[in-house]
């Protein structure tokens, strides 16, 4: 998945959006301002992904480019190197996990309103 495609996915989820709030290089993609995903697009080495922490652990055990989370907290955050390794589909499914968990975190109200049709 290159960054393009990346960032055409994670806009399809329900009220993505994508900012730069850190700095002019780290492209972060959130929903209601809570990071679900985020990548450098200087080098795009690899993107950041929540995560629950014993999934996490089993992740970075059978992949070999799932590491922890860079910069961010490794109990919740696995990096996914995008080297090409690891099959789009599985990374999409990574990612829509993440986004999944970032909305269970959120007030029941937008919850809902985010999980309506």
């Amino acid at each position: 998945m290159n960054i393009e495609e990346l960032r055409d996915f994670c806009l399809l989820l329900k009220g993505a959006e994508e900012g730069m709030p850190f700095d002019n290089k780290t492209l972060v993609f959130s929903v209601k301002g809570k990071m679900f995903c985020l990548t450098n697009i200087e080098d795009y080495e690899f993107i950041n992904l929540k995560c629950n922490p014993e999934e996490a652990i089993l992740l970075r055990e059978r992949y070999e480019d799932v590491i922890p989370g860079y910069h961010m907290n490794k109990k919740h955050w696995n990096s996914v190197k995008t080297n090409g390794r690891i099959p789009k589909k599985l990374l999409e499914e990574w990612i829509v996990e993440s986004y999944k968990l970032i909305v269970l975190g959120l007030p029941k109200k937008i919850q809902y309103e985010l999980n309506e049709e």
